[in-house]
Order: C-alpha cells, then structure tokens, then sequence
C-alpha cells in the first residue's frame, strides 16, 4: 500500500516536473518512503510500547542511542513490516529487558568491557555502515563519522557505568550492543543488505 502511493507520487512528480530523471525520481521516491512508512510505524510502536508499560523508556532508548546510531549507521529493513518488527526489538525490546533485568556491579563491567572490545572491533571494519541507496561515498565525511562512532560508543559506555540508575546503565548497555549488531556483515547478510560504498567500489573497479 505505503509503496503504491510512493511510486504514484513520484510519477506524478516526474510528470509535473520534467527536470526529475529517473536517478532523481529514485531518490525523490525512497524519501516518499521513509516519510509515509515513518508515520504509521511510529504510531504502532508507541501503541506496542504503551501497551507493555515501556514507553516512557523505549522514548529515552530512542534519544540515548541516537548519537552512536547516527555516526555508525546500520541495516535498513525492505519492508514496512521488516522495519516495524526490527525497530520494536531494538528500542522496545531494549526497554523491556531494561526494566527487569538487573546486573551485579561486576557482571557489568565485564559485560561492558565485552561489548566495547566487540563494538570497536566492529567500528573498525564496518562503521559507517551504510546502505545501497543511501551510500556515504565521500571519503572525508566516512572518517569523521567513523570517529564519532567509536566516541559516542565509548562514551555511552563510560555512561553506563557511572551513572547510579540500572535502568539507564542497562539501556546504554544493551542498546550499544543492538546498535553495534546492525553494521555487521552477519546482520547484514541475514537481512538482504549490502554496504552501499563496498558496492561503489566494486562497481568502479569493474568499469
């Protein structure tokens, strides 16, 4: 349905503005996408949310992992579906285990010292991890995100630790974990996604 009226709008786009080719009219339409899928999505996930008593805090995992989220990058499901399902494990999810979950002192420092070795791993060989139809080809800008990655990681850790509320700790815990979990090539390929610069790349060295 969401992708019926996408592609009519961007018809007739195209048609009342002559000047939109076709690679224009694909980014035009993918724009169309996230901005009506957005709108339902939204509202069922605050419904899922407020039905299980979390969304108060499945809004406050939204807010804490969105610096790591918008520097690292990540998968990017093809259907609305997909993405409603993989957004509510994520945030509500996150929330859930969250609210009920409690770590001792010292399970925690090892948990999180786990996660941040993992984590920079991962940054190293995959941040910013982007997508085919939104790639990050500028070399300058891959670099500067690739520092904030592995800044706001740490730092969302280092958070975690010190702060004197489980909850929050718990969020930034294993939101830093989910979110690291979504630019690995495992995920990736489970997901039918696929680098956005690694294909530029091969495609330049195949012309």
């Amino acid at each position: 349905m969401v992708d019926e009226i996408c592609n009519r709008l961007t018809l007739r786009i195209k048609k009342e503005i002559p000047d939109v080719d076709d690679e224009r009219a694909e980014v035009i339409n993918y724009g169309l996408q996230l901005l009506i899928g957005e709108i339902p999505k939204t509202l069922i996930i605050i419904g899922i949310a407020w039905i299980l008593g979390v969304l108060d805090l499945t809004i406050l995992a939204l807010i804490l992992m969105l610096p790591y989220r918008t520097a690292s990058g990540g998968v990017h499901l093809k259907t609305h579906i997909g993405c409603i399902v993989a957004t509510s494990v994520f945030y509500i999810g996150n929330a859930v285990l969250s609210k009920y979950i409690v770590l001792e002192k010292i399970v925690q420092y090892i948990i999180t010292g786990a996660i941040w070795l993992f984590s920079m791993i991962m940054i190293k060989l995959y941040a910013p991890a982007d997508t085919e139809a939104v790639p990050i080809l500028r070399k300058k800008e891959r670099k500067i995100k690739k520092v904030l990655s592995y800044i706001t990681m740490s730092v969302s850790l280092i958070i975690a630790l010190l702060i004197n509320n489980t909850i929050i700790s718990n969020i930034l815990i294993f939101g830093t974990l989910f979110q690291t979990l979504t630019i690995t090539r495992f995920m990736y390929k489970i997901t039918g996604n696929r680098y956005g610069y690694e294909e530029y790349i091969k495609n330049e060295n195949n012309n």
